[in-house]
């Protein structure tokens, strides 16, 4: 039994197979192809050039074609080659001596470079000039650079190198300013489109508009991710192309789920919403992919309202009209919100531990823009915030004599003032300006007269100062008071009706947050006082024990807030201070972090062990 052999038929995928051969051929890059026509033309050729931009848009086939033009021995007029002398011939044969090209992926070292420079040392036999391709040159190394710069700055008369990369920022600066910069730019989705009905025509292949187009925007302007996406659907369409066979190839979402989700959102009808979303993740869509999808819809909507930018759509007749109409329904603040809402939603997706969560919040946020009933949504969220800053911002312009002015008529004291006094605030002494000299001692003097009489002298103060406990007197005024003439008066506890029960932790705590609060007027008094550690003698009675005396007299002097400040943090307005200067046994050195820690390590015999267990050092 004789068995006869299966031949098959070679296969070229069409990526190869209708690769452009002319400068007339190649798709969507009219401007550089017209560049390089006029440059052979003109006989003004570089010696070096660098083709740049992203993959699939015709780099490598520009360089080859200009390698055979500029060795063609009869140019035609318009810069083309002419595909039938013995160079072009040679060429399309591929076994022509004068064109070189190198994969610099898998050829980076040094020594690759120096074998291509080598031969650039030897003339061509046929033709003019010997032409070397570097494909993604960014991959070589430091040291093949700097081998191949001193070459590419002053080559030989009859070399041109052709330098192509999608990554021109990897490039030493140094290479680039030796070489003209051609930038190939991305195909938009018609070109791609055109030529791929050229390619179905040429192969037999029936498609329909909506087919192509779903294959050019996947592409994403790449000419030969087309071609191979093209050659993909042929074959699982049986060579008839059609939108829904496409769509279920290459797994992408309908685009009657975006525009049911936005006529869905229009009429806040989130239940269905929900669902949706459900039936497109349960048919294995992923939710990131969704909300990126329903940005790019709802971009095209609101390009759509708007005759100017409807061209910006790259999508077919069919759809620009469903776009139109869509937009006719759609308020442009209601497309503006959801490009926000899903933007949001794309930065914050990957680092979400419940991605589902907030694809569906989102979608919700999106669904109750336009419900003017709900005081939720995000629009009416951020109106509020604005509405708060303006207040801000208006109390904040306010001047600090307004500002006292208020003070005063919200806090007026229950006994009436003497005939011949007037009510004023509180004692405050404030920072002399550049138009009001500083007071001299016995203008001080006679202030502090003026004080104990009941009468207080107040200057215009030229901004509001931090207060401690909500009073007038500020811990800076009481800074600037070098000479300590400013004597306090008793401050009035405002909530005695309050008696909540505090612990030494509690009091603790406030003081802390007191101390804190004094840093930026007193930071030297602050840190003093931190080094302090109150307690509860008998409740609610406070005590203080001081070590230094100046520090003693510098804290009697501020003890009225200090007592009020704490009665209004710790809701309790019946505490009362005692300050007393400690006795010998009292006093204990301070101790800084490191002195605590190694004391803790001696008196505690499993910390020490932890210690050593866990290698632990104080940081």
């Amino acid at each position: 039994m004789n068995l006869s052999p299966i031949y098959y038929m070679e296969y070229i995928v069409s990526a190869r197979k209708y690769r452009p051969m002319t400068f007339a051929s190649v798709v969507g890059q009219t401007a550089l192809t017209t560049t390089l026509k006029n440059a052979v033309k003109s006989g003004k050729l570089a010696h070096a050039f660098l083709f740049c931009g992203p993959r699939g848009v015709g780099k490598t086939t520009c360089a080859r074609i200009f390698a055979k033009t500029i060795n063609c021995e009869h140019v035609s007029p318009d810069g083309e080659a002419c595909n039938e002398c013995e160079s072009c011939v040679a060429f399309n044969e591929q076994r022509s001596f004068n064109i070189f090209e190198l994969d610099a992926a898998s050829n980076n070292s040094v020594e690759n470079i120096k074998t291509l420079m080598d031969q650039t040392r030897v003339p061509p036999q046929i033709g003019r000039y010997k032409v070397f391709i570097i494909d993604e040159v960014h991959m070589l190394s430091t040291a093949a650079f700097n081998a191949f710069l001193k070459t590419l700055e002053e080559p030989p008369s009859y070399v041109i190198f052709i330098l192509a990369t999608t990554e021109k920022q990897k490039i030493l600066p140094t290479i680039i300013s030796r070489c003209q910069i051609y930038d190939f730019e991305r195909m938009d989705v018609p070109h791609i489109v055109n030529h791929l009905k050229m390619v179905a025509g040429k192969e037999g292949i029936t498609y329909d508009e909506e087919s192509l187009s779903l294959i050019a925007e996947k592409a994403d302007g790449g000419m030969r991710d087309a071609l191979s996406i093209f050659d993909q659907c042929a074959s699982f369409c049986g060579g008839q192309l059609t939108y829904e066979k496409v769509i279920a190839n290459l797994n992408v979402l309908e685009d009657d789920n975006y525009f049911q989700l936005v006529d869905l959102s229009l009429a806040n009808k989130v239940a269905d919403v929900m669902v949706l979303l459900d039936s497109i993740i349960s048919n294995g869509f992923d939710g990131g992919k969704l909300i990126n999808g329903l940005a790019s819809h709802i971009r095209n909507v609101l390009m759509a309202k708007d005759e100017a930018t409807l061209p910006l759509l790259e999508t077919s007749e069919r759809l620009k009209e469903r776009y139109r109409e869509q937009a006719k329904k759609c308020p442009a603040k209601f497309l503006y919100h959801a490009l926000r809402y899903c933007n949001e939603c794309d930065i914050n997706y990957r680092q979400s531990s419940n991605k589902r969560l907030l694809v569906e919040l989102t979608l919700i946020e999106i669904a109750q823009d336009t419900q003017e009933e709900d005081g939720t949504a995000g629009r009416r969220r951020r109106k509020t915030l604005k509405s708060l800053f303006k207040k801000l911002v208006a109390v904040s312009q306010k001047t600090a004599k307004q500002v006292a002015v208020a003070e005063r008529q919200e806090k007026k004291p229950q006994a009436t003032a003497s005939p011949t006094a007037t009510a004023k605030p509180e004692n405050v002494r404030m920072r002399p300006s550049a138009a009001q000299p500083a007071t001299t001692t016995s203008q001080q003097n006679g202030e502090n007269e003026a004080a104990d009489a009941g009468k207080v002298v107040r200057r215009p103060a030229p901004g509001i100062r931090p207060r401690l406990g909500s009073q007038s007197l500020s811990f800076r005024n009481l800074q600037n008071n070098q000479q300590g003439t400013l004597q306090e008066q008793d401050q009035e506890i405002t909530n005695k009706e309050e008696q909540r029960p505090f612990t030494e932790e509690d009091l603790l705590s406030e003081w802390m947050g007191m101390c804190n609060r004094m840093t930026k007027a007193m930071p030297g008094l602050a840190a003093r006082m931190k080094n302090i550690t109150p307690r509860i003698t008998e409740y609610p009675n406070i005590e203080i024990v001081v070590d230094n005396r100046q520090l003693l007299e510098q804290i009697e002097q501020i003890k009225g807030r200090i007592r009020k400040t704490m009665a209004i943090y710790l809701h309790n307005g019946n505490i009362d201070f005692n300050l007393r200067l400690a006795k010998a046994d009292e006093v204990k050195p301070i101790m800084t972090r490191r002195e605590h820690y190694d004391k803790l390590l001696k008196e505690n015999t499993a910390i020490e062990q932890l210690h050593r267990l866990l290698d632990l050092e104080l940081s």
